[in-house]
């Protein structure tokens, strides 16, 4: 489903990006642009920011996974299911990823919020399109093997980035679950509103199918 970036948080700045752009400031040994009120400065441990590790960059952005979860609806941007608060591992993915732009590092409409799954899977790869640029339709759901398929129509390069990204991302291997959330729906023993809540993505593609339940409005 296409993701549209939310407006970010009033405090993002002063609670993920502030800090971590004086972080990255202090690992190369320059003065920060946004001084230190409290606590010990990082370390010196590269001489440029672009050689600072990947791994290196304090984790500041989870300070913004509540905003991530109300702001997207706790909907993960790769698999189109709910992130839920006791089972699902939530993160925010960079989707510019760390290792290849420190600038990006600590942006608010860098983030898409992934399940921890998926993050791991996508890391620094680039063949997986982003959410942000997915249009409706271009992912189709197959209503008999329930896993997604590039819709037809489109053009090659579009249908080579959709194919990558549901091999990089392992888009099928959830081919059970959406079988069985939309099993719930039309037996049901879900409404459309729950599922419209619980995956957009089925709910959308038995909309657009035509084949929601009689009485159904999407």
């Amino acid at each position: 489903m296409p993701v549209k970036l939310a407006a970010k948080p009033a405090d993002f700045d002063a609670k993920v990006r502030f800090p971590g752009l004086r972080a990255i400031s202090e690992m190369v040994g320059q003065i920060p642009k946004y001084p230190r009120k409290a606590g010990r400065a990082h370390a010196k441990i590269a001489r440029s920011k672009k050689q600072i590790p990947a791994e290196k960059f304090p984790a500041y952005w989870t300070d913004a996974l509540d905003d991530l979860m109300n702001a997207y609806s706790q909907i993960c941007a790769y698999s189109g299911f709910r992130i839920h608060r006791v089972t699902g591992a939530r993160s925010a993915d960079h989707m510019v990823a760390k290792s290849r732009s420190w600038r990006q590092v600590y942006e608010w409409d860098n983030y898409r919020l992934a399940c921890g799954r998926l993050n791991s899977r996508k890391l620094d790869f680039e063949d997986v399109i982003d959410p942000f640029d997915v249009k409706l339709g271009w992912f189709w759901l197959n209503l008999v093997t329930f896993e997604i398929e590039p819709a037809s129509g489109l053009d090659k390069a579009t249908t080579k980035q959709i194919s990558d990204t549901i091999a990089r991302l392992g888009l099928n291997d959830f081919k059970q679950d959406r079988e069985e959330y939309a099993e719930d729906y039309l037996c049901r023993e879900i409404s459309l509103r729950i599922l419209k809540k619980e995956s957009p993505y089925i709910a959308y593609e038995l909309f657009r199918q035509k084949k929601l339940n009689l009485g159904d409005v999407y």
